[in-house]
């Protein structure tokens, strides 16, 4: 019986910066769950307008047999889908009702609370550097004009979701206590018997949220999160603090180490 091939994936991920982490979270959580499952994929920039649900990240599917591609957005739904399709494995198949609360949580920290978080920081604080960086390809004349759009869209919606409403030093507290909760949870993890630096011996082996030798579907949200910190100079704040937590750092690069290897590493430095 002849073996079904696979189909081709295209990532689309709004920045046309081939072989480095982008600035985006979901796109980083997004190409972390593919290469998790061992799925090839390329990347192109893409377009906002072309995006279903008017959002990046977001995949084409190309069926071999010729059909048109199918495109299909927001992280969650891409991943849902996938598993659907039997082309990747659920990572939480065999996690314990408490542990799906604890992925969960965590998941739900940084994509739901701590991203408007960013959000603020990058386009309200820090405004001129992540218009010229997320709109690079734009001329700056139009840029101008579309970043000035961007700027209200956003601020509305900031004031709108309750993150517009605080003030800077409450914003910097916030953030600094969602960096310091996922802290605890990969010290916590990085020490566990059951990881899989502990199991194999080898100490540059990935260590995973939960503390078990395999990822769960946390860890690819964690490592998107946290590889976009590290490479957008939009986020200055952000990326202070964590580099403050060296097990934030570690925790990522042992990631990139293993699945990113032809990536460009960030600066040890701001």
């Amino acid at each position: 019986m002849a073996t079904k091939s696979l189909p081709q994936l295209i990532v689309y991920r709004g920045f046309n910066t081939p072989g480095c982490h982008v600035w985006s979270p979901f796109v980083n959580k997004l190409e972390t769950r593919l290469r998790l499952a061992d799925i090839r994929y390329t990347t192109e920039p893409g377009s906002l307008r072309q995006a279903p649900r008017g959002k990046i990240p977001y995949i084409a599917v190309h069926d071999q047999a010729g059909s048109d591609p199918e495109l299909l957005g927001d992280t969650v739904l891409i991943t849902r889908r996938l598993i659907d399709n039997g082309l990747i494995k659920d990572l939480n198949t065999d996690l314990t009702p408490a542990q799906l609360a604890q992925d969960l949580a965590v998941r739900a920290l940084l994509e739901d609370k701590l991203f408007f978080y960013l959000t603020r920081e990058r386009w309200i604080d820090n405004y001129y550097t992540m218009r010229d960086g997320a709109m690079a390809a734009i001329p700056f004349a139009l840029r101008f004009f579309i970043g000035q759009l961007a700027y209200r869209n956003v601020t509305r919606a900031l004031h709108g979701q309750g993150t517009g409403r605080y003030t800077t030093e409450e914003i910097r507290e916030f953030k600094l206590e969602a960096w310091e909760g996922l802290n605890t949870f990969l010290t916590e993890a990085r020490n566990s018997p059951d990881s899989l630096a502990a199991r194999s011996g080898d100490a540059n082996a990935p260590f995973w949220v939960l503390g078990r030798a395999e990822p769960s579907e946390a860890d690819a949200t964690v490592y998107g999160f946290l590889a976009a910190a590290l490479v957008c100079p939009a986020a200055p704040e952000t990326q202070r603090v964590v580099r403050g937590f060296p097990v934030l750092v570690d925790y990522a690069r042992r990631i990139h180490g293993r699945y990113f290897r032809e990536y460009e590493l960030w600066a040890d430095k701001v």
